[in-house]
C-alpha cells in the first residue's frame, strides 16, 4: 500500500522542469483557497483518499513570501482495517517562481513511522535534509508536492504529441528523474462531469507492482487550472486509478463539454 500512495503522489507531479523550454505562465494557474480531493481505486474498492490544498503562509524565506501547500493521504475502508496509513506532506514555496524552499512530511504506516525535512537551495544546487546533505542537477528540484503545482502553471502550448520530457525531483535520500511523454488529448468522464484533458504518460520501472508492459497515463484539464482528472496504471494483480472526486477555490472553470 505504501508504494500505491507513492504512486498516487508521482502521479500529480507528472511534467518538464526545463523553464527554458517550458516556461511558466505569467501567473500561477492556482490561488490561495484551492481545495482538491482525490480517490485511490485497486479495481473497484476505493483504497486511499488524499485531500491537497494551498493556504497562504506567514513564513519568509530569503526574504520572499511563500504559499502553503499540504497533502493529507490515508486509507479507507478494507484498506485501513488492515494497513492504516495517515501521510502528511507540508511544502513551502515562493509565490512568484513556486520554488520549493522547505518541505516535511509525517508518515505513519501500519507500525511505521518517519518524519523528513528538507531545505532547498536552488542557486546552490544543494538540499540540506535530515537524512544528509544531497547535490542536485539544475536549479529547479522539487519535491514531489511543489513539483505538482510547478508543473501546473508551466507554458505547454507548444507539446506536440509523442513530445518526451523529465521531470527532477527529492524523495527521502535521492534525487531522481521522471520521463514523461505526451499522448493527446481526451475527454474524461468523472464525478464533476465530462472532462476535456491533455493526456501523459509518465515512465515507471518494471519491479514488484508493475507488470513488464504497464503504462501511467494522466490526464490533467485542458484549461486555466491544468488539474489532474485521473490517473491510471496496470499492476501485477488488477490495477490502480486515481480519480478526482471535488474541487474548490479553482481561478478558471473546468473545460466541460
Amino acid at each position: 500500500m505504501k508504494k500505491l500512495i507513492l504512486l498516487f503522489t508521482i502521479a500529480l507531479g507528472a511534467f518538464r522542469l526545463q523553464a527554458q523550454e517550458l516556461p511558466l505562465k505569467k501567473d500561477p494557474v492556482f490561488q490561495e483557497g484551492e481545495i482538491l480531493q482525490y480517490k485511490l481505486r485497486y479495481g473497484f474498492i476505493t483504497a486511499a483518499e488524499a485531500t491537497i490544498k494551498v493556504t497562504n503562509s506567514d513564513l519568509v524565506f530569503d526574504n520572499k513570501p511563500t504559499y502553503k501547500l499540504t497533502v493529507d493521504a490515508q486509507t479507507s475502508g478494507t484498506f485501513d482495517v488492515f494497513y492504516k496509513i495517515r501521510d502528511h506532506y507540508d511544502s513551502y514555496i515562493d509565490k512568484k517562481d513556486l520554488l520549493p524552499y522547505f518541505y516535511q512530511e509525517n508518515i505513519r504506516e501500519a507500525n511505521y513511522k518517519r518524519q523528513d525535512k528538507a531545505r532547498f537551495n536552488q542557486d546552490a544546487k544543494k538540499i540540506v535534509s535530515n537524512r544528509g546533505n544531497f547535490n542536485t542537477p539544475t536549479t529547479q528540484t522539487f519535491d514531489l508536492v511543489s513539483a505538482y503545482y510547478f508543473a501546473r502553471s508551466l507554458d505547454i502550448s507548444k507539446l506536440k504529441i509523442g513530445d518526451s520530457f523529465k521531470l527532477n525531483y527529492f524523495l527521502q535520500d535521492e534525487v531522481s528523474a521522471l520521463e514523461i511523454e505526451y499522448v493527446g488529448k481526451e475527454t474524461i468522464k468523472c464525478k464533476l462531469g465530462n472532462i476535456r484533458c491533455l493526456k501523459f504518460s509518465p515512465s515507471i520501472k518494471p519491479g514488484r507492482i508493475f507488470k513488464k508492459d504497464s503504462r501511467l497515463y494522466l490526464w490533467v484539464t485542458d484549461d486555466g487550472n491544468r488539474v489532474p482528472v485521473k490517473a491510471q496504471v496496470e499492476i501485477l494483480v488488477g490495477a490502480v486509478t486515481m480519480e478526482l472526486k471535488s474541487a474548490a477555490g479553482l481561478k478558471y472553470a473546468l473545460a466541460k463539454e
